[in-house]
């Protein structure tokens, strides 16, 4: 019944959900802090609203919104998505067609392959090479490359690729480049403003993690007008409900509370990645909201296995050839105390 290329496909396999109680949950870069009191206050004035009406096909009020606060030309340079899973769906949709290809770095996000299987598109995988520098081949021109996926920061070593690098990439390709930015809150740079200087430089965000938001399920994208209009063709009529709407428009304009929140979180981050050093891992020095590490003479599995029976939930991740590591979300700083307890007892 099924078409071949759905038959074929491994699924994407997300990080463990536990049911709410004492897990210590750090394997899936959710914010350790609550949204901002403003994003509360709009979600439960929109659940009073006329919620047996369709909302907003376009999320106007966030778009609007989303362009003060990004500093771009107007709304039409937005489009909102479901989590940044959609947009990252819509684009491979709309650009990459059965049997062509697009281009991802690895190791990296592997839902991208997952899009491209779902299309019966081919995906090039460009090994990092050691440091997580990204390969020259990565900028390499092809007849059936259509789009070329970039995570900065990238997951799981939570390294970037530099403005002036992406800038260089995308000069040397004949497809979009799109700069998937889910982590670029929790970084020195980002690369909003390039989209509108270069026409074939997309990027993604979300509200799932600077903003404390994964529950709700909100993204955008951030193209030329043109992109934005073709790609608004293919999503669903109203792929974004009234309440995420009202919240994500209130997010965008806590730019205050999204400041104090992420330099709380990358003072942790520091912190977690010199007491993790002290007891023998090796931490890749990371611009997102996690730490990817590796010990110099325990097993990362075992690590995990025995942080998982302390009621402690990290990433294990294996990556064949690329080797093994644990990528470790950055936590308040009790919980993150906690953890370097439960580790430090472990590994003496």
């Amino acid at each position: 019944m099924y078409r071949e290329a759905v038959a074929k496909l491994a699924a994407y396999i997300p990080g463990e959900q536990p049911p709410p109680g004492k897990i210590l949950k750090l394997n899936t870069n959710e914010n350790p802090y609550p949204p901002p009191p403003q994003v509360v206050d709009a979600i439960r004035s929109a659940a009073s609203g006329p919620l047996n009406r369709y909302p907003d096909p376009l999320a106007t009020s966030f778009r609007v919104a989303a362009a003060d606060a990004l500093g771009l030309p107007g709304p039409d340079w937005i489009l909102a998505g479901n989590g940044s899973d959609e947009i990252l769906t819509l684009l491979v949709r709309g650009f990459v067609g059965e049997g062509e290809s697009l281009r991802l770095p690895y190791p990296s996000y592997i839902l991208y392959r997952t899009l491209a299987d779902i299309q019966g598109a081919n995906w090039e995988q460009i090994t990092f090479q050691e440091n997580w520098e990204l390969a020259s081949d990565f900028s390499n021109p092809s007849d059936l490359l259509k789009l070329a996926l970039l995570p900065n920061p990238n997951s799981p070593s939570g390294t970037v690729v530099s403005r002036e690098k992406v800038v260089e990439i995308a000069g040397q390709l004949d497809c979009p480049l799109v700069v998937d930015e889910a982590y670029a809150d929790f970084a020195e740079d980002n690369c909003v403003d390039l989209v509108i200087k270069h026409g074939n430089i997309f990027v993604t965000r979300t509200l799932s993690k600077s903003y404390g938001l994964a529950g709700l399920r909100f993204g955008f994208l951030v193209a030329n007008p043109d992109v934005i209009s073709q790609l608004a063709k293919i999503k669903d009529s109203y792929n974004c409900d009234a309440i995420s709407i009202a919240a994500a428009t209130a997010a965008m304009k806590c730019s205050d509370w999204l400041t104090d929140n992420c330099n709380k979180i990358i003072a942790t981050r520091q912190r977690m990645t010199e007491e993790l050093e002290k007891i023998g891992f090796r931490v890749t020095p990371s611009h997102a909201n996690f730490v990817w590490c590796r010990h110099e003479s325990m097993s990362h599995r075992e690590i995990y296995e025995f942080l998982k029976t302390q009621q402690i939930l990290v990433r294990y991740m294996e990556f064949g050839e690329c080797g093994d590591g644990l990528r470790i979300s950055v936590g308040t700083d009790e919980q993150i105390d906690a953890l370097l307890f439960i580790l430090r007892s472990h590994l003496s």
